[in-house]
């Protein structure tokens, strides 16, 4: 399958015929797989459904497809959205499984004799999802088994560039007549839940710089059953069962606290509003709003 795959590429300018597409996808046919790469400046991306293989005689019904996501070299690291796909499912982590409907009704293309256009159409929501795990807007994906452009109609959607390459020259008459169908959505709606590691880096003595939370204020467990004083050099400090003072950051302190090896002292560690407690983290992201205002000034 995987020559299968190879052969198709390298044989692409006899036996491929590239649509005029300005934009990419997956439509994976044939091998029950496909191969979709993420072009971005500094580096080649790698998004793959690699072959089922199918075994002689009996054996456990095939009841899904492999997703792997990959860098082109151990420098290089692959787009993978995690904080988008747990927003888009209720602040959950989006699980492995997924559960989608077929494609019925009027998605669902048709050909001019009333039967279906392609016989393993594969739904947008499908490509939609693995897009926005994966892809930033304005990346570019190839899709070498175009088929009927379910994952060019997805990525145009979603304000991604595509290269969709098919033989069969229906398949690409239809592709093309439903791309052009597709409104991509407005710029401004795209952007995806940021993640922590992409966001600037504010460290907790900037916090008590600023006098977010001065020295000598308090710092509580969720719970209210720990806490710990907040020191002008940023560290925290808490009272022991002996009467002896434990110093160190607020996450040294908050693994202290709970006799853990390590702990995320931006969760941990909670100040008092007068709605109550909340998390210190929320104290760092103001500044970062306000760093990013004054960067788009």
């Amino acid at each position: 399958d995987i020559w299968r795959l190879s052969h198709a590429l390298r044989s692409l300018r006899t036996r491929a015929r590239l649509s005029d597409f300005d934009e990419v996808g997956v439509d994976a046919r044939g091998i029950r797989g496909g191969l979709q790469l993420v072009l971005e400046e500094t580096s080649v991306q790698l998004f793959a459904v690699f072959a089922v293989v199918r075994p002689l005689g009996q054996r456990l019904t095939n009841a899904h497809e492999t997703l792997i996501w990959a860098g082109r070299s151990k420098e290089s690291r692959y787009t993978f959205n995690y904080n988008a796909l747990k927003t888009g499912n209720d602040d959950i982590q989006m699980r492995s499984d997924w559960e989608l409907p077929i494609c019925t009704g009027h998605e669902r293309l048709k050909g001019e004799d009333g039967g279906k256009a392609h016989p393993t159409q594969k739904p947008e929501s499908l490509l939609y999802r693995v897009l926005i795990g994966t892809t930033n807007p304005g990346d570019i994906v190839l899709d070498p088994f175009f088929g009927t452009g379910t994952t060019g109609a997805a990525a145009k959607l979603l304000g991604r560039r595509f290269i969709g390459i098919e033989q069969n020259t229906d398949y690409i008459d239809v592709a093309q007549e439903r791309i052009a169908r597709i409104k991509p959505i407005n710029s401004e709606d795209l952007t995806t839940t940021p993640s922590r590691r992409t966001a600037a880096r504010v460290p907790f003595g900037t916090v008590v710089e600023r006098g977010l939370l001065p020295a000598g204020a308090t710092l509580h467990s969720k719970n209210r059953k720990i806490r710990a004083r907040v020191k002008a050099d940023g560290s925290v400090t808490l009272k022991q069962r002996d009467g002896s003072s434990f110093q160190g950051s607020i996450h040294k302190a908050g693994a202290h606290a709970q006799n853990t090896e390590s702990c995320n002292g931006w969760i941990f560690w909670h100040y008092e509003e007068d709605t109550g407690l909340k998390p210190i983290d929320f104290l760092r992201d103001r500044i970062r709003a306000e760093k990013k205002v004054k960067s788009t000034a």
